[in-house]
């Protein structure tokens, strides 16, 4: 499998950025129209909200809305498969204690895990070298990629 797109940014510790990186979703997700049968729309749609979803969760819940920190972002895409991670430098989470139930809207919290786990194939968070890493995995494959023809 060879990468058909890498992007890394680092982006300032601001919410004033989320529409941007937004926007570099969705292009990724334009530059997958060549590839799969999939709803381009759709997964654009979902690759935007996961990716703002995550980066305010880094800004304002990991980074504490510090401006001296930042938060890094790598996207890697194949022909068929989507791996994003979200570097933060906080203290980190527990994410398996993230309840999976839907998010009461009343309330200001909880509904950014709860996007996430529900529109990707799978997520992990942990320490790394300088912080933590929110990495995300979308399977790109149709159904008919997992069936053979007779």
């Amino acid at each position: 499998m060879k990468n058909l797109l890498e992007v890394d940014i680092k982006v300032p510790n601001q919410t004033k950025y989320l529409r941007l990186i937004g926007q570099i979703g969705e292009d990724v997700a334009g530059a997958l129209q060549k590839f799969n049968d999939s709803d381009p729309e759709e997964l654009a749609y979902h690759i935007n909200l996961v990716l703002t979803e995550a980066m305010a969760n880094a800004i304002k819940h990991a980074n504490k809305n510090d401006p001296n920190k930042d938060v890094h972002i790598s996207i890697n895409l194949t022909d068929d498969q989507l791996w994003i991670r979200v570097y933060d430098q906080g203290q980190g989470f527990d994410i398996s204690s993230a309840d999976m139930q839907t998010p009461d809207p009343e309330l200001d919290h909880g509904r950014g895990v709860f996007l996430i786990r529900s529109l990707m194939d799978s997520v992990k968070y942990r320490r790394c070298k300088k912080g933590n890493v929110l990495e995300m995995y979308k399977s790109l494959r149709t159904s008919c990629d997992n069936h053979s023809v007779e």
